[in-house]
């Protein structure tokens, strides 16, 4: 039997934050089986996950392909093995992926998330499709972090109004684009992301774009604990901590459904 459950991460609220399909397997069929199941699932990311011995075997896929590393969909990973009975809630969770072995724990009634940070880089020309694509925002800053980029606006409301144009963002060669700003109130700062060429027009909360925001937001306000929230329609709120050239991400998750695949793997 393939166990199959829906979750919201990063919020606490049922139909908020991002939702993510997580599938409990006895063992992973081929990549194409799973690519498919992601299509039909059509959330942002489904994760596949088995149990080897006193450990986890993680797994990523989009509707478009397989990615590397995922923040909401680990979480929410985690949240089905602790509450679903796959694993004992006071034993840390231990994932290897693509990314590396990752690290889950409880913490004061958050899943806290050991990721590795992500490196940036500032660059002066970005394409002129991106620009016109985000509706057309006024960058402050513009550099790259792996294949994404990442601007930095002078304003929280500028990101709430970007509109974008599908069509000129899947031109640009990129997995996606990372735009952020200084919170204006109870956060210190925002962000959305945009990934259309993965399949994904806009990703509500994206705990893998955080790896990334930490260090830049390091350089800019000289602090390592941060309260951060992504901008997207159905919004959500991560809490990080950048500790060397680890960020720990912690937020909730709330379970939306449960189901099971009606033929076997």
């Amino acid at each position: 039997m393939v166990n199959i459950y829906q979750v919201d991460a990063f919020t606490n609220k049922r139909f908020k934050g991002n939702p993510a399909a997580v599938c409990v397997l006895n063992s992973f069929p081929d990549s194409e089986t799973m690519l498919d199941m992601a299509k039909e699932m059509n959330l942002s990311e489904t994760a596949f996950v088995i149990r080897d011995n006193e450990e986890f075997v993680l797994r990523w896929f989009t509707p478009t392909f397989e990615i590397d590393l995922c923040g909401h969909a680990t979480l929410g990973t985690a949240h089905v093995l602790w509450t679903e009975g796959f694993w004992e809630k006071d034993k840390p969770i231990i994932f290897n992926t693509a990314s590396g072995k990752l690290i889950i724990n409880l913490v004061n009634g958050l899943i806290e998330m050991d990721f590795p940070s992500r490196d940036y880089s500032e660059i002066s020309e970005i394409p002129s499709l991106l620009i016109e694509g985000l509706g057309g925002v006024k960058p402050i800053f513009t550099g790259k972090s792996m294949n994404n980029y990442l601007i930095q606006v002078a304003t929280e409301q500028e990101i709430r109004e970007i509109q974008i144009d599908i069509s000129k963002l899947l031109q640009c060669d990129m997995h996606g684009v990372i735009v952020t700003a200084k919170g204006e109130k109870e956060y210190d700062f925002v962000s959305r992301f945009f990934a259309p060429e993965g399949g994904v027009p806009e990703d509500p909360v994206t705990g893998s774009a955080h790896c990334t925001l930490a260090n830049f937001w390091y350089d800019r306000l000289n602090k390592t604990i941060f309260r951060a929230y992504q901008l997207s329609q159905r919004g959500g709120e991560i809490n990080l901590e950048l500790v060397g050239d680890r960020v720990l991400l912690r937020g909730k998750a709330v379970t939306v459904f449960r189901g099971e695949l009606v033929e076997e793997l």
